[in-house]
Parts: structure tokens; sequence; C-alpha cells
């Protein structure tokens, strides 16, 4: 009885392998289909080949142009003697990100990376193999009117180093949900951080502030992402899956996940406008600091929604039309001041010289005015 067993789990065994051989068999031949015994697990596995080999091409496609902008300053060391202060070595910390948009040496960042006037930056482009190269920034020219500052350093100060510029895209196609990718010097110390996410949102408005100098500016039409963007990614680009750049990182919300960029287009017309005026950037300038007062802030205190004057520069077309600090700008070339019709938006879209109506809110009077628009520079 015993070997009828035997025999029969042999014979059973051997016509498992044979099954198993003839299934073989039959793949190699393509008689049955891998999906059919394993379904949709190589489909599985494709796209997340294809999805991660896109955002490695992206990688390495733009983290040779992505800069990391520190701040160089000297040590003040107190004389243990004679308590004297004597200057130290120099030291460099990491502030903020930029990217190479022109060979010759021209880098884009956020104005707020490089607000301070008197300090010395430098502008590090680092390789996958560790290697650095560092450059002095020469000159800065900041955009009055977005938090966009564009750098000059000279290439030919690192021998044998050629900048490599990124391939600018077009922010007014994007759509909510498309992939993007982020590259940054997060925190100031971790170069070319790469974090993925999505378009969360288009034509948003904040008002971050400005951890240096505790001001706060308000930013319109930005690109919201879920992208991880920390402090010292600022300036850094917004790359879409094709490698290329459609905005710059610029902002961080108090919530998770939550992250800002300034539209790219934003910054192709400043490069032309930069390239075509000769190498500086020129901009229609009011000359007056104000802050918003929203609908709900004027019925609370019986004012009119608009733009309150904070601060008035002397000697601008402000001032020359007679505009005083504690009025409330509600009208603007026959536009209303509200949320989505910001005061900076309209005089963006002006030129030096042009001459403004302006509606003012005084002491409970009403008053128009005519202005002359100036000229800021960036330098």
């Amino acid at each position: 009885m015993s070997e009828r067993i035997n025999q029969f789990t042999k014979l059973a065994a051997v016509a498992a392998l044979w099954v198993i051989s003839v299934v073989a068999v039959a793949r190699l031949i393509g008689k049955i289909p891998q999906s059919s015994i394993e379904p949709k697990t190589q489909a599985q596995i494709q796209k997340v080949v294809e999805e991660e080999s896109a955002v490695i091409d992206v990688v390495e496609k733009v983290s040779p142009s992505v800069v990391s902008i520190a701040v160089e300053s000297r040590q003040l060391l107190l004389d243990p003697f004679f308590g004297i202060p004597r200057q130290g070595q120099r030291q460099q910390s990491g502030i903020g990100t930029g990217f190479v948009v022109r060979s010759d040496g021209l880098i884009v960042t956020n104005k707020h990376v490089v607000s301070q006037e008197a300090e010395k930056y430098i502008a590090i482009i680092r390789s996958n193999d560790g290697g650095e190269k560092k450059y002095e920034v020469k000159k800065i020219h900041r955009d009055p009117f977005n938090d966009l500052a564009l750098l000059q350093v000279d290439p030919s100060t690192s021998s044998g180093q050629v900048l490599k510029a990124v391939e600018l895209g077009d922010s007014e196609h994007l759509k909510v949900g498309q992939s993007v990718v982020a590259i940054g010097n997060a925190l100031g110390q971790f170069a070319n951080t790469v974090t993925v996410g999505i378009v969360s949102g288009l034509g948003r408005g904040v008002v971050p502030i400005d951890p240096l100098t505790g001001v706060a500016e308000r930013l319109d039409d930005l690109i919201q992402t879920d992208a991880a963007i920390n402090p010292g990614n600022s300036g850094g680009p917004l790359v879409n899956i094709a490698g290329q750049v459609i905005g710059i990182n610029t902002a961080v919300a108090s919530a998770e996940n939550i992250g800002f960029a300034i539209k790219v287009n934003i910054a192709k017309q400043l490069i032309e406008d930069f390239s075509s005026s000769g190498g500086k950037i020129v901009r229609p300038f009011l000359g007056i600091r104000y802050s918003h007062i929203s609908r709900e802030t004027a019925l609370l205190n019986e004012v009119p929604e608009g733009e309150l004057v904070r601060e008035v520069v002397g000697g601008s077309a402000a001032d020359k039309a007679g505009i005083e600090v504690g009025d409330i700008i509600t009208q603007f070339d026959g536009q209303k001041l509200t949320d989505e019709t910001s005061l900076s938006k309209l005089i963006r879209e002006k030129k030096v010289g042009d001459v403004v109506k302006v509606r003012v809110f005084r002491g409970g009077q009403t008053l128009d005015l005519t202005v002359t628009l100036g000229e800021a520079t960036g330098e």
C-alpha cells in the first residue's frame, strides 16, 4: 500500500514539473501571455520605472545650472587681553538658491535672497562628483515690482568652467495636477535637494514676511505646489517633467505641503527688458509704501477699500502729486483697488512717464490727483 502511495506521489510531482515546464516554454514562445499569469504587474512596474526615469532625467538636465547663493562675512573676534574687536576669518553661509539663465554669467534668484546691500554674495555651482566652483557676484539688479533679482558673475574666474543655462518654459499654459520638480539649497546647507510634486493651484496671492527684514510684500498670480519648499530653496527653479523651468520658488506657507513660485514668464520679461535696456532694470515708479485695506477691514473701520499709504518717498511721483501718509488710494487710472486688482499689478502695466489719475480718501473727503510716473531702477 505504501509503495502505491509513493508511486502516486512521484507521478504527481512529475506531472507538476511537466506543467511548470510547459508554462515556461509557452512563455518563451509567446503561447501564454505573461499578463494572463501576472495581471497588471508588468504595466505597474513599467509605469514606476518611466516616472522615476523622467524625474532622474530632469534632475540631471537642470542640476548643473542650479546655484547656491551664500553670503560671505568676517567674524568679529574680541581680543582676550585688551577687549579690542578684530576681524576673524571669512565665513560663508548659505541663504538661498538661483539658476543660470545665460552662459555669460546671468543668474536669476529672489530679491529677498540678496536684500542686504552691503553684503558680499557668492554663487556656488556644485557638480555630481562633489566638486564645486565659486563665483563672486559682481552686480545685483533688483526688480522693484517682483521678488526677483538678476545677479552677474564672471565665468572666466573659474578656469575650464562653462556655465550652463537652463531652458525656460511657458507658465501661461500650466494645468493643475501636472508634475513638477523643485531643486534648491534646502535650509541653506543641503545643495541641490530635489523634491517632487504637482501644481496644486494657479493665480494664488500671498503676503509672505521676509525673515531678514521683517517686511511683508504682497505677491500675486503665483503657482501653488505641494513639492516641498524649505527656507533656502528661495530663488530655485520649479521645473516641469520636460526639464523646463516654469517657476521660481519664492514662498512657504505655514501649513504643510503648500509652497509658491513666481511664474517664469515674469522672469523672462525681466530678462528681456534687462537685455534691451543695456543691462539695467527700469520700471515705472510711484514712490510709496503701503498696505492693503480689505473689504472686511474697511467695513469695520468705516473707510473705503484700497491701499493705505505708510510712506512717501521724497521727490517721487507720489510726492510731487500731493499724496500724503495716511491717504487711502481707492482708484488708480479709473480702476478700483481690491484684493484681485492690486496697485502693484496696475503700475506694472504702465510705462515711465505715463500720466495717471489717482483717487484718494483723506480725512473723510475724496480727492482726485494727477501723477506722472517716475523711473525706478534695480541697481
